[in-house]
Order: C-alpha cells, then sequence, then structure tokens
C-alpha cells in the first residue's frame, strides 16, 4: 500500500499536500473586495436605469465601449500577447493596446504574466485563478486574492522578454495609469454628461459601472471558462488523450495544451466567436498576419504518430502543425472549413 508522504511542524503532522497548499496561502485583498462589491451593486441599478432613464445614446456608447474593452482583452491581451496566435502591425497594437486599457484589466504587461503563470501552473495551487471547487470560486474569489509571497517569485520569472520587445506593451506599462484614468474613468462619465447631456446618473451606473461589470466578468471568463465549456469539470490528465483533439468541441483542454491558435473562443464555441471572427477581419485587412491554427488532420496525425512512438501528445501535434503552417497559402482564414 502506497504511503502517504508527512511532514511535522511545531509538533502537529501534515500530509504534503496539506504543506503545499498552505506555503501558498493567499489573503483577501479588502480593497478588491469592497471595489467589486460597490462596482456590482452600482452595475445592477444601472440595469434599472438602461431601461428606464438612460437616452440611447448613452446605452449605444456604452455598448460601444464594452465591445471594445472585450475585443482588447481577448484579441490583444490573450491571443495576441500572451499566446502570440497571429503578428498584428503597429496600428492595431496601438487599438488594441487602447481597448484593453478601456477594459481596466491592469497593464497588459501584468495581465499576460499572470495569465502566462496560469498556464504553467493550470489547475496547481501556483496557479493565480487555481480553484478545485467549482466555477464561481474560479470566476470571483480568487479574483479578491493577493499574490502569495511564492506566486509573487514565479511571477517575476516568467519569461516576458517578447513583451519587454513590444515598444506599444512597454509604452502602456509606463503611462498605464495615466491612460487608465483618461481612458477607462473620464471618457465614459464624462462624455453622456458633456456631448448629449444625460444625466450624471446615467454616467456613472450605466456608462462606468455597468459597463465595466459586463467587461470584468466576461474578461474573468478566459481563466475560468474551463469549468463550463471544459470536457471534464474535474480535469484530469486522463482527460487529455481524448476525442476533444480531434474535433475541438471541448476548446478549454483543447487551448490549455495547445494554446498558440488563434480559433480557440473564450465563451464555448470553436472557432465562431466574435473575437475569432474580428482576428480574421484585422487579417483581411492587412492589419493581422501569421495567423497560427492546426486543423483537425494535424491533429490526428500527432495522436498517430504519439501512439506509435510513444512520445508526448503535444509534442507531436505541435510538429504536425508546423509542417502544416508551412504549407497552408497566407489567405487560409478567409476560407476556415477548408483549413481546419
Amino acid at each position: 500500500m502506497e504511503t502517504q508522504k508527512t511532514a511535522t511542524t511545531g509538533g502537529a503532522t501534515a500530509t504534503a499536500q496539506e504543506v503545499e497548499t498552505k506555503s501558498f496561502k493567499r489573503e483577501a485583498s479588502w480593497p478588491s473586495v469592497l471595489f467589486f462589491i460597490h462596482l456590482h451593486i452600482l452595475g445592477l441599478y444601472g440595469i434599472f436605469v438602461t431601461l428606464t432613464s438612460a437616452s440611447w445614446l448613452t446605452i449605444v456608447f456604452t455598448l460601444t465601449l464594452t465591445v471594445l474593452g472585450i475585443l482588447g482583452a481577448t484579441a490583444g491581451a490573450h491571443r495576441l500577447w500572451a499566446h502570440g496566435t497571429y503578428k498584428a502591425t503597429n496600428g492595431l497594437k496601438i487599438f488594441l493596446m487602447l481597448c484593453q486599457t478601456i477594459a481596466g484589466q491592469g497593464s497588459i504587461y501584468n495581465w499576460v504574466r499572470a495569465h502566462r503563470l496560469h498556464h504553467q501552473y493550470f489547475r496547481k495551487p501556483e496557479d493565480p485563478y487555481y480553484s478545485n471547487k467549482n466555477f464561481m470560486s474560479a470566476h470571483v474569489y480568487t479574483q479578491l486574492l493577493s499574490y502569495s509571497s511564492e506566486q509573487e517569485e514565479l511571477l517575476n520569472k516568467v519569461d516576458m522578454t517578447d513583451l519587454e520587445q513590444d515598444k506599444v506593451v512597454m509604452f502602456q506599462k509606463r503611462f498605464y495609469w495615466l491612460l487608465f484614468v483618461v481612458l477607462h474613468v473620464l471618457l465614459p462619465v464624462n462624455a453622456p454628461l458633456e456631448y448629449w447631456g444625460d444625466s450624471l446618473t446615467a454616467s456613472i451606473v450605466v456608462a462606468f459601472s455597468l459597463r465595466y461589470m459586463v467587461v470584468l466578468n466576461i474578461c474573468w471568463l478566459i481563466n475560468s471558462a474551463h469549468f463550463v465549456w471544459g470536457l471534464d469539470k474535474s480535469f484530469k490528465p486522463s482527460d487529455s488523450n481524448s476525442v476533444f483533439f480531434i474535433t475541438k468541441s471541448y476548446w478549454p483542454q483543447y487551448h490549455y495544451m495547445l494554446p498558440n491558435d488563434y480559433q480557440s473562443g473564450e465563451f464555448g464555441d470553436y472557432a465562431s466567436g466574435f473575437t475569432t471572427a474580428m482576428i480574421r477581419v484585422f487579417a483581411a485587412l492587412d492589419m493581422a498576419s501569421d495567423l497560427k491554427t492546426i486543423s483537425s488532420t494535424a491533429v490526428r496525425n500527432g495522436l498517430t504518430e504519439a501512439v506509435e512512438t510513444g512520445r508526448a501528445i503535444v509534442d507531436c501535434i505541435n510538429e504536425q502543425a508546423e509542417k502544416e503552417q508551412a504549407e497552408l497559402p497566407k489567405n487560409h482564414f478567409l476560407n476556415r472549413n477548408k483549413f481546419m
């Protein structure tokens, strides 16, 4: 029978798992807790104001800023900068940087660093968004905790060389709080008051609070959606060699093992979401290039090679994907049904 490892501290005996979990114990960030409570209260009230008294211009303006913020986090911080699933012109980078600032989720640099740590230690205590409980715990609770000292050390070790060479990212990092105040706070609050005479209440609870609440919760799904759309809610390594590789039906597990596909989707559907469509639009406008993807054929070939050679599945699939990528036409994104 397997013997469970133990450790003794101050006369008390604890399992190795308990010691590991304790070493990554995180404290609640009470300013964040209080802020998010007030934000959600005002945001929910903003729904009532939207339905009763807010002007149509304010509603359209709020919707526009909401979409831009989501695009900045998903197509920008996630697909472009965290995983490098495509290349962007400087103009597109600046646009996505401004959109990501509107989202109000911290600088691109800090967001990407935490997300890369999340991928490196997915579903382990080191993961900043770790939860072994349920969706709400991963989606909300982890956002209210400060990093442990161990996580701070790991964050400092994340390879950020590519972003440190990106002038757009480093410009935003340097001037983030100025950009944040102007684009995230002053723009949505001032515009309805200044330009079409809506009320202060509508400006604060609709254009700011409701918008921010929606953007935050949708963008938090990037790190918590595996609880909703995953192959198995209690993800186990044994799930990783299954059918989702071939069908890509359950994108989260596919994404966490092969994260450099621009077509993976945050919101449940592979290759058919808004963000993926927008990346194709950017490519059609010659603002995005080198869109990386993996067809089901390459996945099947990689799985076959892994079975025959005994090598790691991910390594085999990546090799097949690289071979395929070299043969794909540059405009493959225009006919995705043929090249999936």
